[in-house]
């Protein structure tokens, strides 16, 4: 049996556009794989944090001061108790020996308020009104 021209241009084109199709699953079979969509996220990340950093020098570098304020800042209060333990000693140490030798309250202790009381409250007796049946 013999196909006219038209019906084999016709097979032709079915059969690269079937070849297309088989190539386009393929390359999405790949992209879809675990291990390739984990490599992709991963350089993501790696270039977001790069990113970031970047930001971060050049936020560091137009404002340095500001900066430096805030890791002072942090810094500090990081090690509250360490610095705290630190002014006492220091207090301690400047103190005269011939004195006795007081801790300061406001540092070294911790108070807590009390809690508000609420008035208490009488039990109010309840009465049911009952409806009579007419």
């Amino acid at each position: 049996m013999t196909d006219t021209p038209r019906v084999a241009a016709a097979r032709i084109e079915v059969a690269r556009t079937r070849a297309a199709l088989i190539d386009t699953a393929r390359e999405l079979q790949a992209r879809l794989q675990p291990k390739t969509l984990a490599s992709e996220a991963w350089e993501k990340a790696k270039n977001k944090g790069a990113d970031l950093a970047e930001d971060a020098v050049d936020a560091v570098k137009s404002r340095p001061i500001a900066v430096g304020g805030v890791v002072a800042a942090l810094t500090m209060f990081l090690a509250r108790e360490p610095i705290k333990d630190a002014a006492v000693k220091l207090y301690d140490a400047m103190t005269s020996s011939d004195e006795p030798k007081r801790k300061a309250p406001a540092l070294k202790t911790r108070t807590r308020p009390k809690p508000a009381t609420r008035p208490t409250r009488k039990p109010v007796a309840r009465t049911r009104k009952t409806e009579t049946a007419t």
